[in-house]
């Protein structure tokens, strides 16, 4: 948490630094699939406990029918299992949060925002804040990670909260990531302004799903 409120402080220098071949430099394919639980087969039909179950569990959220809807095809994967439901919801974010930065690398590289200096580098700062080194996307993918290691880390909850704070503060970092690149676009005005501020907006409800239901597994497994 602490690195990511500080980051807009002192890494502001760098990160306006970085260039065009920075982008280019950006390999999305190096992002690994998203492999955290069975997708739903063509034509199935989830089981109809397995739906309440997750319109119960997204009760927890500040989004119940967006994350009802993005989570209800995985209700026979889950198997009405809290941890599974939390680790898939990472995994949804994963993926818009990567759709995000093929977004943003898509308009770094757009010759017709050149002859704008300060919307080019609002776009590259976004970019390394969300897709590169320690952004978002290694944020929740260290989240993924985390929860998947909640299962060798015993039956101790003081050891439990502990863990599942630190998948608490990954989400939060890469949700703190997608509002600095938010505040950033301050300096400039038009379409492409409103455009970037709604997609990171859509894409951090995704991360409030996925933190909320976090936030509900630990307070069912510590308390």
């Amino acid at each position: 948490m602490n690195k990511n409120t500080l980051r807009p402080l002192f890494l502001l220098p760098l990160l306006f630094s970085f260039n065009l071949r920075s982008v280019s430099a950006l390999n999305l394919n190096d992002f690994p699939s998203v492999d955290f639980i069975t997708s739903p087969s063509p034509g199935s039909q989830p089981l109809t406990n397995g739906s309440d179950f997750i319109r119960s569990s997204c009760k927890c959220t500040d989004e119940p029918d967006l994350c009802y809807a993005s989570l209800e095809p995985y209700s026979r994967s889950v198997n009405r299992d809290l941890a599974k439901l939390s680790i898939a919801a990472i995994g949804v974010s994963l993926e818009k949060v990567k759709t995000m930065v093929s977004y943003l690398a898509n308009l770094s590289r757009d010759a017709d925002h050149k002859s704008d200096p300060r919307m080019l580098q609002d776009l590259r700062l976004c970019l390394r804040l969300i897709g590169g080194a320690n952004g978002a996307v290694d944020e929740i993918q260290k989240s993924m990670k985390q929860m998947r290691d909640l299962g060798s880390a015993g039956s101790s909850k003081e050891r439990l909260r502990f863990l599942l704070f630190d998948v608490q503060m990954s989400i939060t970092g890469a949700s703190i990531d997608h509002s600095t690149c938010i505040d950033n676009f301050d300096d400039v005005d038009g379409p492409l302004k409103e455009d970037v501020i709604a997609r990171i907006a859509y894409v951090r409800k995704y991360l409030r799903i996925a933190l909320g239901l976090v936030d509900c597994y630990s307070d069912k497994v510590t308390s």
